[in-house]
């Protein structure tokens, strides 16, 4: 395995106090190991907050090449920091390592407490990659791309309009599954199924099955209930008009 030099650390937004005992011993622990520490370009304030402005040690990378400068990326937050990283990510992105700052969190691995250890090992060349799928998504109206992007989670279509029920066209490889009325549509990956989706109803998928599933959110119809479909098959959601 590749040597682990660079390393990025990528921070939760809008939070400084939980960060301000963990972070400078984290980085001091980097630097006793001839790391080279990394953040984002963005979070030169916060951290001057944080390190008490005694920033010389610290390197800063923009968030567009935070793929490519680094040989290990840290997010510390929750699975919704570890998600907006992932969603970047591009062939050859270094391994993500993911610790959980808070009480509730099923993606990012390590706690808060304890991911020193983990840590440690991992820098020695002790550990195993887990690869997930990333899914693209591409939004049209009127014919044209209005955006595209990934998600690794899930992918929710919804009205924008509290409790006002939508109508759906859902289809897959240009076949129609099925016109759904009801509050929106869930498209999850099997990392995102213990998320919105299982709330809603959705089963469990193991990490390891290549599916996803759509979930439909308070159809308006006993016969609309979670599908599994494999996930190298194309879904079309058109909304009614």
């Amino acid at each position: 395995m590749a040597q682990l030099k660079n390393i990025t650390i990528v921070l939760k937004p809008k939070v400084t106090a939980e960060f301000e005992s963990i972070l400078p011993n984290l980085a001091s622990w980097l630097h006793r190991r001839k790391k080279t520490v990394f953040f984002l370009s963005k979070e030169r304030d916060r951290l001057s907050k944080i390190f008490k402005g005694d920033l010389k040690n610290l390197n800063f990378v923009e968030e567009d090449n935070l793929h490519e400068n680094t040989d290990l990326i840290i997010t510390m937050g929750g699975d919704g920091t570890l998600i907006g990283v992932s969603r970047n990510v591009k062939k050859g992105s270094p391994p993500i390592f993911g610790v959980n700052m808070g009480h509730l969190g099923f993606i990012t691995e390590f706690s808060k407490v304890e991911f020193f250890d983990q840590l440690e090992e991992t820098l020695r060349g002790n550990y195993k990659l887990t690869t997930l799928s990333l899914y693209q998504v591409e939004v049209f109206k009127k014919g044209k791309s209005t955006f595209k992007g990934n998600f690794l989670n899930d992918l929710v279509i919804n009205n924008n309009q509290i409790s006002r029920m939508l109508t759906l066209s859902v289809e897959s490889e240009g076949e129609h599954i099925y016109n759904l009325s009801g509050d929106g549509l869930i498209i999850s990956s099997p990392i995102g199924s213990t998320a919105y989706s299982l709330a809603a109803g959705g089963p469990i998928i193991n990490p390891k099955v290549n599916a996803i599933t759509l979930t439909p959110i308070c159809a308006h119809s006993l016969t609309h209930r979670p599908l599994v479909i494999p996930d190298n098959t194309s879904v079309t959601i058109k909304a009614a008009k």
